[in-house]
């Protein structure tokens, strides 16, 4: 397979290196200072481009690869809320392809599918609020993390006493608070906690390195590579779903 690489940071080159590994070929590497190869040939060639950089350019990354005819993934966040319909639109119904995921490890898929399982159980428990935390390294430009809104949504899904998550301090009995936090080089420490008078109950994850990202990102553009529209990590683990 023929692989695009958008954004060649820390993510970029360990992504590279595993797709290698795997038998695919890099044809190009775009980041800040060649822009305009976008639009080279090299850059059309790719089956998949593979895109992880920040919530200001990632919109318009999309859009310039959408130009190009190449199939993306990406794992950029904090761009959602204010494109997020517009992307979809195109997949869905422009025959453009985006596999986008707040996060591509396997372990956060299993956790997010446990956060699920626990929300509905928690849903008969009224006596347990609900709260979150999330920390990760202080290059991170979005709070809370993709990852956490997605882990939010999913318990928004399942708790009926909750209509909405919001950052810091809840403001009321309804929201789920998160709090960020960004300190030294951490990768990702997702935590969700339910405590009643008597006691907590808590789950955690805690990334040690980027090669579960990395991974998943990879096995994502092999999906993609045969796949179209608006896909996520619930096609790439069925038992999200």
């Amino acid at each position: 397979m023929k692989i695009a690489l958008i954004g060649y940071g820390k993510m970029g080159k360990e992504i590279e290196k595993l797709a290698l590994s795997r038998g695919h070929e890099i044809v190009s590497i775009i980041d800040i200072n060649n822009q305009e190869d976008f639009e080279s040939e090299a850059f059309r060639s790719a089956d998949v481009a593979i895109e992880f950089t920040n919530p200001k350019v990632a919109y318009n990354n999309y859009l310039k690869t959408f130009k190009a005819g190449v199939k993306l993934v990406s794992g950029s966040t904090g761009w959602m809320a204010e494109h997020g319909e517009e992307i979809k639109e195109m997949c869905k119904t422009g025959g453009k392809t985006l596999f986008w995921a707040s996060n591509f490890s396997l372990g956060v898929a299993i956790f997010s599918a446990v956060n699920k399982y626990l929300a509905n159980i928690m849903n008969q428990f009224p006596a347990y609020d609900v709260s979150m935390s999330e920390t990760h390294h202080i290059h991170k430009m979005d709070a809370p993390s993709g990852t956490a809104i997605t882990l939010a949504e999913g318990l928004l899904e399942n708790i009926d006493r909750k209509t909405s998550w919001i950052e810091g301090k809840a403001e009321n009995t309804a929201q789920i608070p998160i709090e960020s936090i960004r300190e030294g080089e951490v990768f990702g420490i997702h935590t969700i906690r339910y405590e009643s008078d008597a006691d907590v109950i808590s789950i955690t994850h805690d990334a040690k390195n980027r090669g579960g990202f990395v991974l998943g990102a990879v096995l994502a553009a092999e999906y993609t590579a045969n796949h179209e529209g608006f896909l996520g990590i619930q096609d790439l683990f069925p038992f999200l779903k």
